[in-house]
């Protein structure tokens, strides 16, 4: 009777099992199994469905397939395409095989009666046909042009596509080959010199996190070779070497569901250096960053005219010569040369012995002579020849052709073209250019004879520097001003230093009029900080256009910002598109706001610290690019005002200041770290940084965020807006906390300069866990009063970049904040006591 039970129950198990085996199978493909080029939608999956073996549409035909990415990545393939009466099978006998719609074969597995009874797709890409215990044939042993993670590439295999092939010597070296009318190697890399070892049997690995390695036994770990740019970022990224149809190999990248991807390495970094890349007697130059294929000169024609890589031919082949051979002469051209070229058609001679020498010679093609001290003269004999054409190349080049040569008009036409076109141009050159300088000399003692006078003084003096000559500024006057902006009546907003407002030029250009207030400096010495803020340009910080400066009135003439500042769409309760920002625009402002202030902290000349960094003194352009405002502004404040002597009238806003400026400490960039820091935070939450909420369980957000932070809660401080979206880079955006966090501590040694912010930010630095920021309780407040101080401190505008910070900020923990004194002291700590610190 026990024994039955015990039957009983293995049979349970049993079958529980098999069903269990069953559910776990779901990738597996069964004999007789068929998949239709017509129907490019039906597809072998991967069990976790990263991968499927389908038919994806290439022109009017079909290409079998395992693709990434919902097909748009092929890592492997069957080469021969067919139409759309093609299928592919899995035979009964075990035979996988591609088969046009008349039946006939065009490929197959060879496998058949080889015990195959099933195939399947793995969640690494690889196609294999097997049986319960042992693999019969799979993909990753015969790769077509991609290698995927997971996948050996061991010496003897090889990637091919058209003319090209890659693959991995005995010796451990990486060997791109053109194998068109021969077998040139181009590219040929191997292990650097730390590797102390003899390899046996060396096998290329691509790590999923982009680095490319050989492994061997005589190797105690993995020897690097390259790694790809976006290393270790992101999740759920595949990462590939493919063999481009370009002779070029390079790892690439692609988000799952992204649809695109991006390269992240190259063997070959200029393109043009690829043996054959334009086909015979093709020129390889460079369009902008493009490489683009021509012929030598109008002697040849396209072979293809609607592919020019595909190479060139003569007009007239030189067999068929009537009249005599002569050299076409390419400046700043050579013609690439690899081993085994090498051995036998070499000279040291010079440039014309170079040129005659293939002249004479009824083997000789072409030849290239250097121009780089060695004197080296290269002959061309082969039938093949693949050139190169780039200003910065020390060589000369010659192609022998049936004259006469009838040069492209773009490279030789100046130097031969026809003479009396030549002459017509030299002519009017000069005609134009006497007339031009005798302009200039009448202007210039115009102006010097006017510039005196009363009556035109004014005149002369506004538009002495106009449209920015020398990088000053354009001097406006106050009518002007008032004339441009309408009476001042279009207010666009108001800052720490004053009201700003829109104003039209007389030339239609759009520009902000910044009225400044509390400055009390002279014309001089105004005159001269106005320059240092105009000379300050860079691609993130507002553009100074102009000034005025005309009895009490001061005036800054700033570039518009069509799109305001950034408080107007991150603090916005406005869903409409308009006022949203998406995550990659707030990151792109994240970036340039961070350029911008590293230009202001360390590119300068003198360190100039901004002191106010804030959403309100960020502005963005019509393409949302971030631009800085206000910096620089601090040293106009006259230092004798006493409206902005004391803690409580100064001007700025609250939540953004480093703990120093209340404690009296010394004041260094790296409050504009903090600054920084602060609006770092609001850009990801889309929240003041001093709010303070039941959602925040009454905590400050910077130290509740950082609690929730430090959870893994990351969705809990972002914008709940953004947490909607499907596009958002999470890994940016715990980069973008790291480093907020790491800006507002409560030390200024323990911030990162903003030089490494961008390197952080960038992901070219690596980023420790910060510590948890402590809450600055007191911050924006004295007495119930705002604090809210700002560049306009007087002295505390542009300090020297050598200031020291502060060695410790111990004592803040318990410091007692009260106003300061007219000589920046704290008066009666006694009876304002409050903790700076929580």
């Amino acid at each position: 009777m026990i024994t039955h039970i015990f039957e009983m129950i293995r049979s349970v198990n049993l079958l529980f099992l098999f069903f269990f085996l069953i559910s776990l199978s779901s990738a597996e493909i069964s004999l007789n199994s068929t998949l239709y080029a017509s129907n490019p939608s039906q597809t072998w999956f991967s069990s976790n469905k990263t991968f499927s073996l389908g038919f994806v549409p290439i022109s009017s035909s079909f290409l079998a397939a395992i693709t990434y990415n919902g097909g748009s990545v092929v890592v492997w393939s069957i080469r021969t395409p067919v139409d759309s009466s093609g299928s592919l099978r899995l035979l009964p006998t075990g035979d996988l095989i591609l088969a046009h719609g008349n039946g006939s074969t065009v490929w197959s597995s060879n496998t058949s009666s080889m015990g195959v009874t099933s195939a399947s797709l793995d969640d690494t890409g690889n196609l294999i046909l097997g049986n319960a215990s042992s693999t019969v044939w799979s993909s990753f042993d015969y790769p077509t042009d991609t290698i995927v993670p997971s996948q050996k590439f061991p010496a003897g295999k090889e990637l091919t596509n058209g003319n090209y092939s890659f693959t991995l010597s005995n010796l451990g070296n990486l060997t791109l080959l053109w194998k068109g009318s021969g077998s040139i190697t181009y590219w040929n890399q191997g292990l650097n010199s730390s590797v102390n070892a003899t390899l046996t049997s060396p096998i290329l690995n691509l790590q999923p996190i982009g680095i490319l390695s050989i492994s061997d036994p005589s190797l105690s770990d993995d020897a690097v070779l390259y790694y790809s740019s976006d290393y270790a970022e992101g999740s759920d990224i595949l990462r590939f070497l493919r063999l481009d149809s370009d002779g070029n190999l390079r790892i690439y990248s692609s988000s799952r569901g992204s649809g695109t991807t991006d390269v992240r390495w190259a063997a070959v970094l200029d393109q043009c250096r690829v043996f054959g890349y334009c086909g015979d007697l093709g020129i390889c130059s460079y369009n902008n960053s493009n490489p683009i294929c021509g012929c030598p000169s109008q002697n040849f024609e396209l072979i293809d005219p609607s592919d020019s890589r595909k190479g060139c031919k003569r007009k007239m082949e030189m067999a068929n010569c009537p009249g005599s051979a002569t050299m076409l002469q390419l400046d700043h051209a050579l013609f690439l040369t690899y081993p085994p070229e090498l051995s036998s058609e070499v000279f040291f001679v010079g440039i014309s012995a170079c040129r005659l020498n293939c002249l004479v010679s009824s083997s000789c093609i072409a030849s290239t002579s250097l121009s780089d001290g060695t004197g080296l003269c290269y002959l061309k004999t082969p039938e093949f020849i693949s050139g190169y054409e780039n200003p910065s190349l020390p060589s000369t080049s010659y192609v022998k052709v049936c004259g006469p040569v009838v040069p492209n008009p773009s490279s030789l036409e100046g130097a031969q073209g026809k003479g009396s076109s030549l002459y017509a141009w030299v002519v009017a050159v000069v005609v134009l250019g006497t007339l031009l300088c005798l302009i200039l000399v009448e202007g210039g003692l115009w102006y010097w004879c006017l510039r005196k006078s009363p009556r035109f003084g004014g005149f002369s003096s506004r538009y002495a520097l106009l449209e920015y000559a020398s990088g000053a500024p354009v001097q406006f006057t106050y009518k002007e001003l008032q004339r441009s902006t309408k009476g001042f009546k279009e207010k666009l907003g108001a800052g720490g230093f004053g009201a700003v407002y829109r104003g039209v030029l007389a030339n239609r250009t759009i520009v902000a009029v910044k009225q400044l207030e509390g400055i009390e400096q002279g014309e001089r010495q105004f005159r001269m900080e106005v320059a240092t803020i105009s000379s300050t340009h860079h691609l993130n910080l507002v553009r100074l256009i102009g000034f005025c400066s005309e009895g009490r009135h001061r005036l800054l003439v700033y570039e518009f910002m069509k799109n305001g500042s950034l408080d107007n769409f991150i603090f916005s309760s406005e869903d409409v598109l308009g006022k949203f920002l998406n995550w990659e625009n707030r990151f792109n402002i994240v970036l340039g706001t961070a350029r911008g202030i590293t230009y202001l902290h360390e590119e300068c000349r003198d360190c100039i610290i901004h002191c106010d960094i804030k959403p309100e003194n960020i502005l963005l352009d019509e393409n949302f690019n971030a631009k800085v405002s206000d910096f620089g502004l601090a040293k106009l404040i006259n230092p004798k005002d006493q409206r902005y002597r004391t803690l409580k009238s100064v001007r700025g806003t609250r939540g953004y200041l480093a703990p120093e400026w209340l404690a009296n400490l010394l004041i260094t960039s790296k409050s504009d770290v903090y600054s920084y820091g602060m609006v770092l935070l609001e850009i990801v939450s889309g929240k003041r940084n001093f709010d303070v909420s039941s959602e925040t369980n009454q905590k400050k957000f910077s130290v509740w965020a950082y609690e929730e932070f430090d959870k893994g809660n990351i969705e809990a401080v972002m914008d709940k807006r953004l947490r909607e979206q499907p596009d958002v880079d999470m890994a940016q955006v715990v980069r973008a906390l790291q480093v907020s966090f790491w800006c507002i501590q409560e030390q200024p040694s323990h911030r990162p300069t903003m030089g490494k912010v961008v390197q952080m930010l960038e992901g070219i630095a690596e980023i420790g866990k910060p510590p948890a920021p402590r809450a600055l309780t007191t911050e924006g407040f004295v007495g119930g009063n705002n604090i809210n101080i700002s560049s306009s401190v007087s002295a505390l505008s542009t300090f020297a970049a050598s200031a020291p910070a502060p060695s410790s900020v111990s004592s803040l923990q318990t410091a007692e904040v009260s106003p300061l004194t007219s000589s920046g002291r704290i008066k009666n700590p006694e009876n304002a006591t409050a903790s700076l610190l929580g």
